[in-house]
């Protein structure tokens, strides 16, 4: 129990001490874990018939990747970020559709295909948050507001 406490500390904390970049780069990396364990299941269940468990648990872990899909596409701020928030936007959108569909086919190609896209996502955030604390380092900050 102390350790599971210790855990949720820590990832409570690593969220709130987080830099956006670092924000949107935790949300790339828990859907595309909600995709491998979506697709990993249904690797576990080809050729054979399914298991109802599975089924339910291949369902949350997509549903999971929807949410943080959302997430990522209401935080878009189309004043600041112009085209490339409107570009975001529609791709975050197709994502999500894709991925209802192939939640309901329980379809392999599409899963992987916006797994794929989101982890390419994630490199190019990475790169971004990177150049960012380079930038700012030696600066003082005075903190980050992800409400905007």
């Amino acid at each position: 129990m102390a350790y599971t406490n210790a855990i949720s500390t820590y990832r409570e904390t690593s969220v709130k001490t987080a830099s956006q970049g670092q924000l949107i780069i935790m949300l790339y990396d828990e859907a595309v874990k909600n995709l491998d364990r979506g697709l990993e299941l249904l690797d576990m269940d080809a050729g054979r018939k399914q298991n109802p468990g599975n089924i339910e648990k291949i369902s949350r872990s997509i549903l999971k990747a929807q949410e943080i899909i959302t997430e990522l596409t209401v935080s878009l701020d189309f004043e600041e970020g112009g085209d490339i928030a409107k570009n975001l936007f529609s791709l975050y959108t197709w994502f999500n559709k894709e991925l209802l569909e192939a939640n309901i086919s329980h379809d392999l190609k599409r899963i992987t295909s916006i797994r794929n896209q989101l982890n390419e996502l994630r490199s190019a955030w990475i790169e971004i948050a990177s150049k960012s604390n380079t930038e700012t380092a030696g600066k003082a900050i005075t903190g980050v507001n992800i409400a905007t």
